[in-house]
């Protein structure tokens, strides 16, 4: 019989072995009493097995608050796994299995989601992302560097028309992406309708112009209904991209607006940091990925490196990873690498990652630049022509004004150098 598997951090007051069959348990066809039905036969095919434990620290105050009186808690990674027959190919199944109630049982002082072995029966069942980063490309018409983006600020306020004006400029300065923050939805100010006709009026005469389709990713996050209605207008003007805010709006409606096809699908992780941040509680974002993957979006967020947020380089250098690593029929996703971001972090992102398969974003690395949009961004490219070639930041700067402006005005990390 077909199993699928997560493996998470645990720590507990009970020994690990209690912890583990009380996990399993409580995720498959136990109660905390025996029932009438629940027979042997029922157990043997449907219950979750305990496949691995492997012991970790042993410490003396609980990681997260817990009404107990013990004064040692043991730390381990548990592996369990499911008959696949349990969810059969039901993705908010899914996420009921592995997660459900895991995070209120008593037996936990911690309890994180590290991954999920997920096998090919199940991934088959699910496009996943149909654009990616071979489609992000192609329709960009960009290669052999990572594609260079920006954020519109601010991020309310500005009327249509006025937003149309800066993607003007953008779209000049040789932007390859664009898009909505997240905070921009569909507000009095700038109803989504207008402002999608009047950016796509601009990007449209800009390809036919110059060749090329600059990618805007319009937040389309709503009520379902709506969220379908504003594909369609998308569609209707000549876009390509759509943003949503994956966490605000969940798998379905996000895998709903995925299974519509047409538009690239920005996948915005904004509340992540609440699922994430305690380190003995949530989940990593191996785990997460997966979900998001097999819902169907083809770009998501990972953080960047030296960025204005808590997380470490490391954790974004794992983020990265795991949206290119392969998932049986799945294609990867695209790490849209962002926060606080300038050419300055680019050697550094390169050297940890060895890839430009990246959505590079700045707002202020690009708005800000001395001598304006157009030079921001040539600033960057720059940056990583230097970075993939080896070459010191400071050594390319000498004969690349725009990059020796750049430095100038953000100030050179020596770690980043």
């Amino acid at each position: 019989m077909t199993r699928f598997s997560a493996t998470y951090w645990i720590e507990t007051p009970d020994s690990l072995e209690k912890a583990a069959q009380t996990l399993a348990a409580e995720q498959s066809s136990g109660t905390f009493v025996a029932v009438p039905g629940e027979t042997d036969e029922l157990k043997q095919r449907h219950a979750a097995r305990v496949e691995k434990i492997e012991p970790l620290d042993v410490i003396t105050t609980p990681s997260i608050p817990a009404p107990t009186t013990a004064t040692l808690f043991r730390q381990a990674r548990v592996t369990v796994s499911w008959p696949l027959e349990n969810i059969g190919t039901n993705l908010p199944a899914l996420v009921s299995t592995v997660q459900g109630n895991l995070y209120e049982i008593r037996a936990f002082t911690g309890l994180r989601l590290l991954s999920l072995d997920l096998p090919a029966e199940f991934t088959n069942h699910f496009r996943g992302p149909k654009f990616g980063i071979e489609g992000t490309r192609e329709r960009a018409g960009v290669n052999g560097r990572p594609l260079i983006g920006t954020i519109i600020k601010p991020s309310v306020g500005l009327t249509p028309t006025q937003t149309a004006k800066m993607v003007e400029v953008l779209a000049d300065a040789g932007i390859d992406f664009i898009k909505d923050d997240e905070l921009m939805a569909n507000p009095p100010h700038s109803p989504f309708e207008q402002r999608v006709k009047s950016i796509m009026a601009v990007l449209n005469r800009h390809a036919d112009k110059t060749g090329k389709r600059v990618l805007y990713a319009f937040n389309l996050t709503a009520e379902l209904d709506a969220m379908k209605q504003n594909c369609e207008t998308i569609l209707a003007h000549g876009g390509t991209c759509a943003m949503v805010s994956i966490n605000a709006v969940g798998l379905a409606a996000t895998k709903a607006i995925c299974d519509r096809g047409g538009l690239i699908v920005h996948g915005h992780r904004n509340g992540w940091g609440m699922l994430t941040r305690a380190p003995a509680l949530g989940m990593e974002f191996a785990a997460y990925q997966a979900l998001w993957r097999l819902a169907g979006i083809d770009q998501l967020h990972v953080n960047g490196i030296a960025n204005k947020f808590w997380e470490s380089d490391d954790s974004v250098v794992a983020s990265i990873a795991a949206c290119r690593a392969p998932m049986h029929n799945l294609a990867p996703l695209l790490p849209v690498v962002s926060s606080g971001q300038t050419g300055l972090q680019a050697p550094e992102t390169f050297r940890r990652t060895q890839t430009t398969d990246l959505l590079y974003l700045a707002g202020g690395g690009i708005a800000a630049h001395p001598s304006g949009a157009r030079a921001g961004v040539i600033a960057l490219r720059q940056a990583w022509e230097a970075a993939v070639n080896g070459v010191p930041l400071d050594e390319f700067a000498r004969t690349h004004i725009e990059l020796r402006e750049q430095i100038e005005k953000f100030g050179k990390p020596e770690k980043y150098a």
